[in-house]
């Protein structure tokens, strides 16, 4: 973990707990990880607590390595963005390590490095358009919470730090290991790279006296509802284009996409913990059929309904759920 003064303690700790919670969960030390800075000695965090730190210099990085430039506040980026000893040793690793990548706005520190160019990669979504401005050469993906790119691995902001460290784990060690570190670390779901920022998003952009915050919270509220674009114009208290600019100012979306998009997070909540058929839940959902429901899902998360039920519903709900028709064949037949 490369880190600098001004860090996100959860960008360091988050991905650091995940490869300490598989060493448990194997019986055996199959990661060390060490936390290494310009200079070493003290890191302040950005929550104020002082992490130590390993000079970088003393780090003599290996094939077997895996090398993370975490994030931290803008001031902090601008200053490790400067740093040319930072910047030389991260060039000199690169080639070595057997993956690199970042946490968070810790992208920016790989792009200015060169290191990004001509791949794909994400970052906080706060931070995605800037990332894109400064340096072109990077396919920014404003959706994805992980993305990898050969041996080049970047996160999303702060707690995706940890998404991605699962599924390194999962990698090295198979996927028991990191359901048991998922398990023992409490995490409520494993969420795979591309799934979207976007809940992310709303949540962060809640705010009691803003207009389309107030819009769009209604919209997750009533999601059944012929809620559309008109509607949540009406109900945000704006014309069709300040509504449109706004979205895409603030959210980096249509509104369209935006209804489309908490219509898709609803019915992902509905495939993993119900037994509903499909055609149910897009009626719940708000979409007029499940074909139409389908072709979100493909946009969304690039994967059907029935696919995503087995991947992510428990397996008692996945189990009953594929009964369901089987059974109401049978009721049909013997009717």
């Amino acid at each position: 973990m490369v880190g600098f003064a001004g860090a996100q303690g959860l960008d360091v700790l988050g991905p650091a707990e995940v490869f300490a919670a598989a060493n448990r969960s194997l019986g055996r030390i199959e990661y060390r990880v060490v936390l290494a800075a310009v200079g070493g000695g003290g890191v302040r965090a950005t929550s104020g607590i002082e992490l130590r730190a390993t000079a970088l210099r003393r780090i003599q990085p290996h094939k077997r390595d895996t090398v993370l430039v975490v994030g931290g506040e803008d001031r902090a980026i601008r200053t490790a963005l400067a740093s040319e000893p930072l910047r030389r040793w991260l060039l000199a690793a690169a080639p070595t390590v057997r993956r690199f990548g970042s946490v968070c706005s810790g992208a920016f520190l790989l792009a200015g490095a060169g290191l990004l160019d001509g791949r794909r990669a994400t970052t906080h979504w706060l931070a995605c358009r800037a990332l894109a401005k400064f340096r072109p050469q990077v396919s920014v993906d404003a959706d994805a919470i992980f993305v990898r790119d050969g041996k080049i691995w970047t996160s999303a902001g702060v707690t995706t730090g940890i998404d991605m460290a699962l599924a390194m784990v999962e990698e090295d060690c198979g996927r028991g290991v990191a359901d048991s570190v998922a398990a023992r670390l409490v995490v409520y779901a494993r969420r795979p790279g591309f799934q979207s920022q976007f809940s992310d998003t709303l949540v962060a952009q809640s705010n009691a006296d803003d207009g389309l915050s107030r819009a769009l919270e209604l919209l997750r509220r009533a999601p059944k509802g012929r809620f559309g674009v008109l509607e949540l114009a009406e109900a945000a208290g704006m014309s069709l284009r300040t509504l449109h600019r706004r979205c895409q100012d603030e959210l980096g979306a249509t509104p369209a996409k935006l209804i489309e998009r908490l219509r898709t997070e609803h019915a992902r909540l509905l495939i993993s913990t119900t037994v509903l058929e499909a055609k149910q839940i897009a009626a719940r959902s708000g979409f007029e059929n499940p074909a139409r429901m389908a072709r979100a899902f493909q946009r969304t998360l690039g994967m059907t309904p029935r696919a995503y039920r087995a991947l992510f519903a428990s397996g008692r709900t996945a189990a009953k759920a594929a009964r369901v028709p089987e059974e109401r064949r049978k009721l049909a037949t013997h009717g």
